[in-house]
């Protein structure tokens, strides 16, 4: 993975540690190397990303990407950090729609609730945004950005009352919803996808085994006629529901205000 044999040793200051490399005229920057590896990791995945391709798409060579960058470990982390900044929601702005998302560019709201739906469409958004990145990024330490974005998710957390410990378990929640909302809904692939040419032969195995009595449940959903394409309808209908998400972030959000409200019975009663 990386071209310095040192990039792990002991003490090794990571890269946001270290200062750029100096030079009156820098021809680029890390901000730029890592820009160019979004791009690349957002239109072909993160395999494709590597120390020569970032440098050809910079019109550099790879020794010259390796002044700025010592290593694809480190090429990688700035990746990430660029990431992890935005999902920051930043100071001083407005609310502003993204396509059907809408994407928090105002100051954390002050209560919790607000304030966590904040910053969890502000993920997905920007999971959406760069698809290899839910569930490839390797979390190469606490880079600047991701620091401040946990500082943002424990300050949106901080009035709740809750222990330390349940405040990191909301925020672990919170983010594993969303984590899980982007692969299995905004990512993968659904019915749809599936090739005309072998469609049909889905629908008969799948009227096959609905005949044999053991799926009731799936029988009663979708009643008498054609049922695969009564299921299709169905499935299509709620991929295509925007207000899926935000439904299901307000069921969580309910779930830890009634945790949070009985925690502060039990402590009212003692």
């Amino acid at each position: 993975m990386s071209s310095d044999p040192d990039d792990r040793r002991p003490g090794r200051r990571p890269i946001w540690a270290r200062p750029e490399p100096g030079a009156r005229r820098p021809r680029h920057t890390r901000e730029q190397i890592a820009a160019t590896a979004l791009a690349i990791a957002d239109s072909e995945g993160i395999e494709a990303v590597s120390m020569r391709r970032v440098a050809a798409e910079l019109g550099a060579g790879t020794m010259t990407l390796y002044h700025y960058v010592a290593s694809k470990n480190e090429l990688v982390a700035l990746m990430e950090d660029a990431v992890m900044g935005e999902l920051l929601v930043p100071e001083g702005e407005l609310l502003v729609p993204e396509g059907e998302l809408l994407v928090p560019e105002g100051e954390l709201p002050g209560d919790w609730r607000e304030a966590l739906t904040a910053i969890a469409r502000r993920t997905r958004a920007t999971f959406i945004r760069h698809p290899w990145a839910v569930s490839g990024m390797r979390g190469t330490g606490m880079s600047p950005h991701a620091l401040r974005h946990f500082e943002q998710s424990l300050a949106a957390v901080a009035g709740t009352g809750l222990d330390a410990a349940a405040r990191l378990d909301v925020v672990a929640t919170v983010d594993d919803y969303v984590s899980g909302f982007v692969l299995k809904s905004d990512l993968e692939p659904g019915v749809e996808a599936i090739p005309p040419e072998v469609a049909p032969a889905v629908a008969e195995y799948f009227e096959a085994q609905l005949r044999t009595g053991e799926y009731p449940h799936v029988e009663a959903l979708l009643g008498e006629g054609d049922r695969w394409a009564g299921l299709v309808r169905l499935l299509l209908t709620a991929a295509g529901d925007q207000d899926r998400f935000e439904r299901g972030l307000a069921r969580l959000l309910d779930g830890v205000e009634l945790d949070i409200e009985r925690r502060r019975a039990r402590g009212a009663a003692t």
